[in-house]
């Protein structure tokens, strides 16, 4: 009985090591994959049109579509964002009609019943560079690159408590922004040993949906010739591109901050003629 014990009592030894050992490198390999995403919050970064009295920076706007006309629109679309509206990053009118002539665009039907192709007016929107959505994921690993006119304002990270307490006495409204420079500048980070990353994917810690997405980095220094002397490095293209998609989604942001301004100042004034109003009604009355 002696024995029987003993054997059961050194199996139960042996059992719990090898339990605890698995356990233990269960939970080592956990411990390399991330729990939430993204596995980094995006810095806050200045721009100029931050804040109640910000405004767009006309140079970096058009350094930005610079940036998305030569790299981004090879995969992304941008088909809410008419090409007339880019007089208000400071073009004449000759030459948004010189721009939006380098673009083709579908047309029809015509006499015929058929359709065709022609020069794009100011007067047409950024065309897809992929005839369809099928088209799109098959040229990109199964992922269809998503259109950008709204991007800026669609992705944003959840900053939670107390700091969008905060926000609201800031205004702060550039999470867009802040995700999108992040983003395009986490690529060279590795991702932790023990991490699995899943094949043709790659690795980026700002990626507010996963680990690791189907976009390759998309830009690198260098790669975008500035004729005003700016910077020509990731990080300066990514912030360049980044205010230039926050007007793309928010074009009107300016005019809405200065109407907010003036409402203000007017309802103070009014506030404060009643004030006096008040006080000249009432000034006479017993209390």
């Amino acid at each position: 009985m002696k024995k029987i014990l003993n054997g059961l009592a050194a199996f139960g030894l042996v059992m719990a090591g090898t339990f605890g050992a698995a356990l233990a490198a269960e939970e080592g390999h956990n411990a390399a994959e991330p729990t939430h995403f993204p596995i980094l919050h995006p810095a806050q970064e200045k721009w100029t049109f931050a804040g109640p009295f910000g405004t767009y920076d006309r140079a970096q706007l058009q350094r930005g579509l610079k940036v998305y006309k030569e790299v981004c629109s090879a995969c992304h679309s941008m088909n809410l964002v008419a090409f007339r509206t880019l007089q208000d990053l400071g073009y004449s009118e000759a030459q948004v009609k010189a721009f939006a002539a380098e673009y083709e665009v579908q047309d029809g039907p015509n006499a015929e019943g058929e359709m065709f192709t022609r020069k794009a007016t100011p007067n047409d929107h950024f065309p897809s560079p992929f005839a369809n959505d099928a088209a799109a994921a098959a040229a990109n690993n199964g992922a269809v690159p998503p259109d950008m006119s709204l991007l800026a304002k669609a992705r944003s990270v959840e900053r939670g408590f107390p700091t969008f307490i905060f926000d609201i006495f800031t205004q702060y409204a550039e999470g867009g922004p802040d995700y999108i420079h992040a983003l395009l500048n986490g690529y060279d980070q590795q991702p932790p040993a023990g991490m699995e990353i899943a094949e043709g994917t790659h690795y980026n810690p700002y990626f507010i949906n996963g680990k690791s997405l189907a976009m390759a980095k998309p830009i690198s220094d260098g790669q975008v010739t500035y004729d005003d002397g700016a910077p020509q490095t990731v990080d300066q293209y990514s912030r360049d591109v980044a205010a230039f998609l926050m007007w793309a989604a928010e074009p009107h942001l300016e005019i809405r901050k200065q109407t907010g301004f003036r409402v203000m100042v007017f309802m103070l004034l009014f506030a404060g003629l009643i004030y006096l109003t008040k006080r000249k009604v009432w000034a006479n009355v017993a209390h």
